[in-house]
């Protein structure tokens, strides 16, 4: 019954070597493994390791509770089934009479089942037609073995964040912000040459007035003062101009850098707001907060500053050495012999700077979600005294920010003083040469004070420009860090031709619709018709799937399977504000901004009279309380709300929700997080929203959905029951036990109260 453990090691299975040695000895001749996947949970979903291996002849299974190995042939009727529910995966092995075996799982293990499920079917289809299944060629991870999507290139499962240093060919990018302002550009970059001209007519009147004016008047001889007057003049007039040059491109240039970032925070604000909710959940509020804010204030800072400066190095350097070559074509070219070293230098420290910088950035941002997640949640952390966790916790961010600050700084304090040592020491050969020039009459005092006179401004803005190599990949990285939220698609696209929504009637149809997170299925063929006007509870135990499919019908998702349709029109049909615009919304927990009450009921509806909005209110069952705040109406609400009770919160929502006047209305739990008498209060609110429109309503307790129409009970992401509450209650399924258990917990809470 032995056969080679290599059967097992070539087939890169990454099993632990003790299964591998346990496994060989229950192989026969000949029978090579397929797929295997190493379980971790148990029957009663304790943490136990088991394992289950295909082989070209049969299924495998042993589990570390057990002794023996199981076995099952290949056979007609022989099937794997596998779902999910609550995070935790279920794999069945049956025939057409019993169920033959059960694992269970955590969903880290879902694709590999998932893998093991397709050899399955492959090696059944085999056994029964002596054929091998054709397959097209896949993409395969090399790593964990998962099948890759047609022209993915990163495996999900593998890679869960992908961070590419910044490149500057990344600052181009921003010209399509610059380019509504090409024209003040043009006049901001002329007035730079010009003064940068003026700027070096100072340093070429030096020769002439040492030659003209200094030796003769040094060696006795008469020197008209008219001569001296006039250099001296030009020197002032030089100074005065380029004084009024510099100050006419800084303030036209400073200015079109602040336009660019504010267009650039403005333009990364909207789309930010124009991603699906799925882009949201995988980042951290300080982050994009971060991102928005600092990253485009370093932009700007670049632009109006670093940039600026630079440009004006470069054009400062080009004409040095124009002037440099009219004057000493030798003395010129030893001045560039230092060149080559510190080109080299920047193109050593470049690439350490570019990520440095980019990791700098990431290790900052986990300095602000600290802030993000504190502040806004700081009565916790003081109901739960953890200020001194919390003060560590950012202590220890802080700290990390630090070391990776004090890395580059290593890198970045060695690369400054070796490029101001070597344009010192190009200085020195220069007045070294210089002077065996004019030791030799091959050029005039007058020359060599010039030459070094620009000499000095060449290599100073040799120095300057290196120091921009630092400004250059601090900002790279942060357009790379904005870029990535620009160039991220939204997961709920527009349509490119859009159906326009005249009058909605309300009637919303589900086809076979069916969504996953990632790789785990959350709904699957769901079907339902809810007619205009009807009350529709969704009921079921927690993680089967109905706020998925609420977030669904508000088009938050799109369904991976099926559709959905409002009056007869596929959602995603509609242009996504304008379906949206239909659809009144009451949260479990209801979110309102900074602002007054006022502002926070007519948010949906900003243009709303005061007559309306009290309407709304009086409507919502809000009116009362609203009145007794200080200043009513206008009455400052904290964020988030603080200020106002669970209830409050919750009749403020509702009157927002009324005043927009919906015709579809979706309620998630409207009432399970208050007391039973404000509950009353919220309902009495609730029943004046619900009348003529169509209502989905996700309630905690069954109780609140007596007046529903229908209710529709589902279970591990799919619809079981359809009906009123009598006829589910006297059918005796799923609906009827989630009753009579909640009733069951309602009566021993009662008994404990006592």
């Amino acid at each position: 019954m032995t056969t080679s453990i290599a059967a097992i090691t070539n087939s890169s299975l990454g099993l632990p070597e003790a299964w591998k040695q346990e496994l060989s000895l229950q192989l026969v001749q000949d029978e090579m493994v397929i797929s295997a996947v190493e379980t971790d949970l148990d029957s009663k979903l304790h943490f136990k390791r088991g394992l289950i291996v295909l082989t070209n002849q049969r299924v495998l299974s042993k589990s570390s509770e057990q002794t023996e190995w199981q076995s099952w042939d290949y056979g007609q009727g022989l099937q794997m089934r596998h779902h999910d529910h609550a995070g935790v995966g279920h794999l069945e092995l049956l025939n057409q009479a019993n169920l033959l075996a059960h694992w269970r799982f955590t969903l880290g293990q879902n694709l590999l089942v998932i893998r093991l499920m397709d050899a399955f079917n492959d090696q059944i289809h085999e056994h029964l037609t002596g054929k091998p299944v054709e397959k097209a060629e896949q993409n395969v991870c090399p790593s964990c073995k998962a099948i890759l999507e047609q022209d993915q290139e990163e495996c999900p499962v593998c890679t869960k964040v992908i961070h590419t240093p910044p490149s500057t060919w990344t600052l181009f990018r921003l010209w399509r912000f610059a380019r509504p302002y090409k024209i003040s550009l043009i006049i901001g970059f002329t007035l730079m040459f010009l003064g940068t001209l003026a700027h070096m007519i100072p340093r070429y009147l030096t020769k002439p007035l040492t030659d003209k004016v200094l030796i003769p008047y040094q060696s006795g001889e008469h020197v008209e003062t008219s001569l001296a007057v006039m250099y001296i003049g030009g020197l002032l007039g030089a100074a005065i101009l380029a004084w009024l040059l510099s100050w006419g491109k800084t303030y036209i240039l400073a200015l079109v850098s602040e336009r660019i970032g504010a267009d650039l925070r403005t333009t990364t604000y909207e789309h930010l707001l124009k991603l699906s909710l799925e882009y949201f959940g995988s980042k951290r509020t300080g982050d994009l907060m971060s991102r928005i804010g600092s990253e485009s204030d370093r932009i700007c800072v670049y632009l109006s500053l670093h940039l600026l400066d630079f440009a004006t190095d470069v054009l400062m350097f080009l004409m040095t050495a124009v002037f440099l070559l009219q004057i000493n074509v030798k003395l010129a070219l030893v001045t560039l012999l230092p060149l080559p070293l510190i080109a080299w230098a920047i193109h050593m420290v470049r690439d350490r700077l570019r990520t440095g910088f980019e990791k700098i950035d990431r290790v900052w941002g986990e300095v602000t979600n600290v802030l993000a997640d504190t502040i806004p949640g700081v009565r916790v952390v003081k109901a739960f005294a953890q200020e001194k966790r919390e003060a560590t916790r950012f202590r220890e961010a802080n700290k990390h920010n630090l070391a990776v600050n004090d890395k580059l700084n290593k890198v970045w304090s060695l690369f400054s003083p070796i490029v101001t040592f070597l344009t010192d020491l190009g200085i020195l050969v220069v007045w070294a040469f210089g002077i065996w020039q004019v030791a030799h009459t091959e050029i005039t005092v007058g020359e060599l004070v010039a030459t070094i006179a620009l000499i000095s401004n060449f290599y100073g803005r040799i120095d300057s420009m290196s120091r921009i190599v630092s400004a250059t990949q601090k900002t790279a990285s942060a357009a790379k860090r904005i870029f990535d939220i620009l160039d991220h698609v939204s997961s709920v696209p527009e349509p490119q031709n859009p159906v326009k929504i005249n009058e909605v009637k309300g009637q919303i149809e589900l086809r076979e619709v069916g969504f996953r997170y990632g790789n785990r299925a959350v709904n699957r063929n769901v079907n339902l018709n809810i007619q205009p006007g009807e009350m529709i509870g969704l009921v079921g135990h927690s993680g089967s799937g109905k706020s998925t499919l609420v977030n669904l019908i508000c088009r938050f998702y799109d369904v991976a399977e099926g559709a959905i349709l409002l009056d007869g029109v596929d959602i995603r049909s509609f242009a996504v504000a304008d379906y949206r615009s239909n659809i009144g919304l009451v949260l479990q927990e209801p979110f309102l901004f900074f602002g007054t009450i006022a502002d926070n009921i007519a948010y949906g509806k900003p243009n709303a009279t005061r007559e309306e909005i009290i309407a709304s209110a009086r409507a919502a069952h809000a009116h009362e309380f609203i009145l007794r705040l200080p200043q009513g109406y206008d009455s400052m609400v904290g964020e988030r709300g603080q200020g106002l009770s669970g209830g409050e919160r919750q009749r403020i929502s509702i009157a927002r929700a009324l005043l927009i006047d919906p015709r579809i209305l979706i309620m998630d739990e409207a009432t399970s997080s208050v007391d039973s008498e404000t509950e009353k209060e919220i309902q009495k609110a609730l029943d004046n929203l619900v009348k003529g429109r169509t209502t989905i309503a996700i309630a905690h307790r069954l109780s609140t959905l007596h007046k529903a129409d229908r209710l529709v009970v589902l279970d591990r992401g799919e619809v079981v029951e359809v009906g009123s509450h009598d006829d589910l209650m006297a059918k005796q399924g799923a609906y009827f036990k989630l009753y009579e258990a909640q009733a069951r917990n309602a009566a021993a809470l009662a008994v404990g109260g006592e």
